[in-house]
């Protein structure tokens, strides 16, 4: 197996699909603050080793973050 391509595909990995904002955070949605931080070390000493998020580009149609207006936003709504 060639391993050079990325380390990650060397062994078997796992991780949690969590958006950025389910964190708990200071003004009723989750940020990259002190909740993402403690996210990260639950994550650690669960075992996990991968932290996947859903885009953070604006709501498309029918407020789905997968048909966003534009693939280079951020949502206004997490500025």
């Amino acid at each position: 197996m060639n391993t050079a391509i990325h380390p990650h595909l060397a062994r078997r990995t796992s991780g949690v699909l969590l958006h950025i904002t389910s964190l708990p955070g200071p003004h009723g949605s989750g940020d990259l603050g002190i909740g993402a931080r403690h996210f990260v070390d639950w994550l650690a000493s669960a075992g996990q080793s991968m932290w996947q998020i859903l885009p953070l580009s604006p709501a498309g149609p029918g407020n789905s973050p997968y048909q966003s207006v534009s693939a280079f936003a951020g949502s206004p709504l997490m500025v």
